[in-house]
């Protein structure tokens, strides 16, 4: 959506790489003493199930044309569901176009290398150009003209201080920690800021060039940029505790100052994968995106799964046009460039860029600690993408590597104070929940079950929810926004020929569940929990549709936007968003089955 940050994808946001996750939407879940196991499984089925969604987007968006002008975003999600048949080669293909794609940036250039020999088995056609190998007169006999072809020694390239730098950096065991060196092509002694990172057939060399000829002075910035992250952080840590949204805010006003682009945003992804700008920090004059939603196409699966790889991505000019990477006809496929500074944003993304007038770009991960339940025991992958934080301008924007490894760190402190506040808030929410259910128990202690409906706390209080009801020896007692008694007895019946089996169930649509007269609940009641007691007595809960929760104050059409509905840009991946949600409620998540299940587990 808003995009922009970097794994890119495939259409839409498209960004680059709300609601629910796909069109599929969430089926009835079983109410199970494990909500937590099955809410990991449904978690990681959901995403799977995405690639598919995604690769087909992407599919669409190839067949388009080069431009892309004729491909409607906001139509293809509609369209594109779960149960859309995607052949394998073409999953195959999207995936290979995002990891392998062939391109880079201009901004630098890139140079793939043998590990053991140091021969130059890849290196991008702007690299003769940029590390001033181009001739630009006719060498004396006594000079040789140094040049770059597969098969070159890389060492010949560069100044015998580099040739040293590189040569420690190879044998080394984690190459990344030592980024980034600083580097002289031997021809123009030109300074590069070189990033390296190992691939399956080698090493890949990023090089960008350096703003000064002075190490020192860039040392000097760095250093400087570091101070201004740990500052930022400082800030970030004094902050009072229980106010999720006062960090945010505080991160991309502390991200603005410290990267100087127009725009800052916080996207939170959200449990069925959607996104939301939940901050945002921005010059004036812009048009605001705070309170937007998107659909989960809009930063798609792949592209997550790069952010976790590599978790800053920079794209400093949509405009640009990408450059190719020459390789040794020998390898067996395009050289791997997930985790290079450099790669070429697709097509779809820089194109969307362009549409909402964002011309750079700068996307940060924000990872947290995966459940506890997770089963990944701890390490790199029981991380989680709690979401991303990017930078927008209107105005091509290279910022140095020291500075963005800065804003990485800055990011690490951010994401791991925002675990804190979420473990908090977990507690809060718990403690609460624990709170209510000791109050509905006493209640049922002291007066009829129907107390827990008809007096004050009510089930209404246990989790959030538009309507609920009890029936209960055959007498029906609602609250709030809640289907009439003929039509609770009509979902009684379908739940006992569809699911007997069941303790209960949940889903954020009954249309995607099955029900045949969902349509006659209309958007007061899309989504419902239902608790089983006996086989004659039930707890339900009900939710509206999402759309009517939703606001975002870009949401109205400019007159001059007249075709907002094809072309990507946030407000089709608004009007995208609302599409996947019509007929669907906010998803029940995992710690609200757990409450109705414990006041099941005493009313049975």
């Amino acid at each position: 959506m808003v995009t922009g940050s970097g794994g890119e994808t495939d259409g839409k946001v498209r960004n680059e790489d709300a609601a629910s996750s796909g069109r599929s939407g969430e089926q009835a879940q079983p109410l199970t003493s494990n909500n937590h196991a099955v809410t990991e499984s449904v978690t990681v089925s959901k995403a799977i199930q995405q690639y598919t969604v995604d690769a087909r987007l992407h599919a669409v968006f190839e067949q388009s044309g080069e431009s892309g002008k004729s491909f409607d975003y906001s139509h293809s999600v509609k369209t594109t569901t779960y149960s859309s048949s995607v052949p394998e080669q073409q999953i195959t293909a999207y995936l290979s176009r995002i990891q392998r794609g062939g391109y880079i940036q201009p901004f630098g250039c890139l140079i793939a290398v043998d590990e053991s020999t140091f021969t130059i088995i890849g290196y991008s056609e702007n690299a003769r150009e940029t590390l001033g190998l181009i001739s630009q007169s006719v060498p004396s006999i006594d000079e040789k003209a140094e040049t770059l072809v597969i098969g070159t020694d890389l060492r010949s390239l560069f100044r015998p201080s580099s040739i040293v730098l590189l040569e420690r950096a190879f044998v080394a065991r984690e190459i990344t920690l030592l980024n980034p060196l600083w580097i002289n092509s031997k021809n123009t002694r030109k300074p590069f800021y070189a990033i390296l990172h190992r691939v399956d057939v080698g090493i890949v060399i990023d090089l960008e060039p350096a703003r000064t000829e002075d190490p020192a002075l860039s040392i000097a910035g760095a250093v400087q940029s570091q101070k201004l992250a740990v500052r930022a952080i400082s800030h970030l840590q004094s902050l009072p505790g229980g106010d999720i949204k006062l960090l945010c805010d505080t991160v991309v006003e502390s991200v603005r100052d410290l990267t100087g682009y127009d725009r800052v945003m916080v996207y939170k992804f959200h449990e069925d994968e959607h996104g939301e700008v939940v901050a945002e920090s921005k010059r004036d004059g812009l048009e605001p995106y705070i309170g937007l939603h998107y659909p989960a196409t809009d930063i798609p699966q792949a592209s997550r799964f790069l952010f976790k790889q590599n978790r800053v991505r920079m794209i400093v000019d949509c405009h640009a046009s990408p450059v190719r990477v020459v390789q040794d006809n020998r390898l067996a496929q395009a050289i791997c460039l997930v985790g290079s500074t450099l790669r070429a944003p697709h097509g779809c993304h820089a194109q969307y860029m362009a549409n909402m007038g964002s011309i750079a770009s700068l996307g940060m991960a924000v990872i947290i600690n995966g459940n506890e339940d997770d089963g990944n025991g701890g390490g790199r992958n029981s991380m989680r993408l709690w979401g991303l934080v990017v930078c927008h301008h209107t105005s091509a924007r290279c910022i140095p590597f020291p500075l963005r490894y800065a804003c990485e760190f800055l990011m690490q402190a951010f994401g791991l104070q925002l675990n804190m506040e979420l473990q908090l808030a977990l507690q809060v929410s718990e403690k609460r929940v624990l709170r209510m259910q000791t109050l509905l128990c006493d209640m049922l202690l002291r007066d009829s079950p129907a107390g827990i409906v008809t007096q004050s706390p009510s089930i209404m209080d246990l989790v959030k929810c538009n309507g609920a009801a009890f029936l209960y020896r055959g007498k029906y007692y609602s609250l709030g926004v809640a289907p009439s008694e003929a039509q609770i007895n009509d979902i009684v019946e379908w739940l006992l020929a569809n699911h007997s089996d069941s303790t209960g169930l949940s889903t954020d649509s009954l249309v995607d569940a099955g029900y045949p007269r969902a349509a006659a609940l209309g958007d007061a009641v899309c989504g419902m929990a239902v608790a089983y007691i006996t086989k004659r007595d039930f707890l339900f809960w009900f939710r509206s549709h999402t759309e009517k929760e939703i606001k975002w104050g870009g949401a109205k059409h400019h007159p001059e936007d007249k075709d907002d509905g094809q072309r990507m840009h946030p407000r089709s991946s608004f009007k995208a968003f609302l599409e996947v949600v019509k007929s669907r409620c906010q998803p029940w998540e995992t710690a609200e089955m757990d409450a109705i299940h414990s006041l099941q587990l005493i009313l049975r």
